[in-house]
């Protein structure tokens, strides 16, 4: 028979082999948990980060069709014949004739304008009818100047010098530029001044 010592003693040993493997798989498995951890942490960056591209790229989506909007308010260089050709399209729809004069460019690099200069020929309710047309046109446009003439009983001409916001034709497709509201400033003329 084994003694009672012998017992205490082999108890002893068992507990503190069970106490040290219970500290070893604890170390082992707080170990696992913050690498776990970790990971998860991880992934949850990377969603946040794919989240915030996805929201991001409808974004753009959003504003690349805004921006095309805001676009269309401006002239590019590259399109001022055919702003000359709706002009003189609309112009013709109201009855009245539409010549071009002069068109030229300034403003400044980061807001380009252009100016034009032309005349409008008809009876007085074709030429009014053509100047309001081009007043609110969907440009950012104003009248800086106009001239109303009476050439003859039923004949009627209004010279116009326009200023329209433009893009450089290299940048008419990534800008965004502010639109300013129309306006139209009329100075009295000595030959006729109609308003």
């Amino acid at each position: 028979m084994k003694s009672p010592f012998s017992h205490i003693t082999a108890a002893f040993v068992l507990c503190i082999v069970a106490i040290v493997g219970y500290g070893m798989w604890y170390a082992t498995i707080s170990t696992k948990s913050a690498a776990v951890a970790s990971l998860q942490n991880q992934i949850d960056t990377k969603t946040e980060t794919v989240n915030r591209i996805a929201a991001t790229r409808a974004t753009l989506a959003d504003v690349a069709s805004d921006e095309a909007t805001v676009q269309s308010y401006f002239v590019p260089e590259a399109g001022v014949v055919s702003f000359i050709d709706s002009l003189e399209t609309h112009g013709k729809a109201l009855g009245a004739s539409m010549n071009v004069l002069s068109v030229s460019t300034s403003g400044t690099v980061a807001q380009p304008t252009l100016a034009f200069t032309l005349t409008a020929k008809g009876t007085f309710d074709a030429v009014m009818r053509t100047v309001g047309s081009i007043e609110y046109s969907p440009y950012d446009l104003s009248i800086t100047a106009l001239t109303i003439v009476q050439d003859d009983k039923n004949s009627w001409h209004a010279d116009l010098k326009l200023s329209v916001g433009s893009v450089p034709a290299t940048r008419a497709a990534t800008s965004t530029l502010k639109v300013s509201s129309v306006t139209a400033i009329i100075p009295s003329s000595p030959a006729y001044a109609y308003f």
